[in-house]
């Protein structure tokens, strides 16, 4: 199979070809040449205006509903909606019934992906079931091909189970994640704890849930060494503690959901379910802080936290609501409204570093493992151009910038 791209800006800072329009000739996965004018018959010719290609994108926290949860998204439709979104790789997280926590569950979810363009890697629930009891069977999930061990979304109430999951993986290079959030701080809360959740009649979920908890692991992480991943922050405090341990030396890194960069918990006056997200949608302050994390690099990733939820745990009454917000379709368009197009591919690129992933460059007798996009497509954002199963999207009626035409890898095309 022969590919060949006309006229494409490579966005690519590990590339010679970096800012360069250029033709692209793909055969057989593999990059065979990049030069100004390729004139050649191929099996496809890829021609869109205003194309770009950068290397392919990845996200870090992807939440699918199968096994257990199809009626919000399966593997195959959750792999068809990345792939229409530029994202190349995503790691999926365990939240699944039952839970990811053993080699065979593992096996199973990469094996309904193995043939899809979009590369699947999984995250193993760090205890078993989920329930921050047991530690699970970390080794033979690693085995398996798990990524990252990590309880999606439920924090790790005994410090102890903490320390010796850090000093366990240790044995075999594992990366550990911890979900910033101190339930006893928490209690019943659903929103940011402030002057919205008041006027509202909503509970508050304080800053400092997230922050002591943060704390916690950080002195643990200082403790045992190793290496963890806090997914998700939120709060301005939440940077300053990470930067700090940053530069103590410590392995530390982070993420932050798209949304919790783009709003703030005024968004909440019309109680719409889609809003009601897990860390809560902070104030002006705590995203300025978030925004200003990720460009100096004290935030190492962004995620769209794409997390599918029904519409029956969706509509109803705000505080029945499941939390989450679908966020592929959006996450590009999102981001190019806060930072230039090359921050955004840097940013939707770096993470796979950290989580063990190869990123290789657009270079000739590369592997191709491309994203292909319009980065100026300006739009607002409405349901048709949701892929997803579920419809639970916080971005609906918001202008975005940018659009992914979809993606090229080893194992082939898709969305072109």
């Amino acid at each position: 199979m022969r590919l060949l791209l006309k006229s494409a800006t490579i966005i690519d800072k590990q590339s010679v070809y970096h800012n360069k329009k250029q033709d692209i000739l793909i055969e057989n996965g593999i990059i065979k040449e990049i030069a100004e004018e390729i004139s050649i018959t191929v099996d496809k010719v890829i021609d869109k205006k205003n194309l770009h290609v950068s290397r392919g994108w990845f996200d870090s926290s992807v939440s699918f509903g199968e096994p257990g949860f199809e009626e919000r998204e399966t593997i195959a439709n959750g792999l068809d909606t990345a792939a229409k979104s530029g994202f190349s790789s995503i790691a999926l997280n365990p939240n699944t019934a039952p839970v990811i926590d053993n080699n065979g569950a593992i096996t199973s979810v990469k094996s309904k992906a193995a043939h899809h363009p979009v590369k699947l890697f999984p995250i193993g629930a760090l205890s078993l079931k989920g329930e921050g009891v047991d530690l699970a069977e970390l080794y033979d999930m690693k085995q398996g091909g798990a990524v990252a061990f990590g309880d999606y979304k439920s924090p790790i109430k005994n410090p102890n189970l903490l320390k010796i999951a850090l000093q366990y993986a240790q044995n075999f290079d594992a990366l550990v994640q911890s979900f910033p959030q101190e339930n006893r701080i928490a209690g019943k809360g659903m929103v940011n704890e402030g002057q919205s959740s008041t006027s509202l009649g909503l509970k508050g979920i304080p800053n400092l849930a997230e922050e002591l908890q943060i704390t916690r692991d950080l002195y643990l992480l200082e403790y045992t060494g190793g290496k963890i991943h806090i997914p998700t922050i939120s709060t301005k405090k939440s940077v300053a503690l990470i930067r700090e341990a940053k530069n103590k030396g410590l392995d530390v890194s982070c993420s932050v959901a798209v949304h919790n960069l783009i709003f703030t918990d005024e968004l909440l006056q019309d109680f719409d379910t889609n809003t009601k997200v897990l860390p809560p949608l902070r104030i002006k302050e705590d995203t300025e802080a978030l925004i200003a994390g990720v460009k100096d690099g004290t935030i190492d990733m962004v995620t769209s936290d794409h997390n599918p939820i029904d519409s029956e745990n969706k509509k109803v009454e705000f505080d029945n609501a499941l939390y989450g917000t679908i966020g592929l379709e959006s996450a590009f368009g999102a981001l190019n409204t806060l930072f230039s197009t090359e921050e955004v591919i840097e940013i939707l690129t770096k993470g796979k570093q950290r989580f063990g992933l190869k990123d290789v460059a657009i270079e000739e007798g590369n592997v191709a493992d491309l994203t292909l996009f319009d980065p100026d497509k300006q739009y607002k954002f409405t349901e048709v151009h949701i892929f997803s199963t579920s419809q639970n999207s916080i971005f609906k009626s918001y202008s975005l910038k940018g659009k992914a035409f979809g993606i090229i890898t080893k194992t082939g095309d898709f969305g072109l």
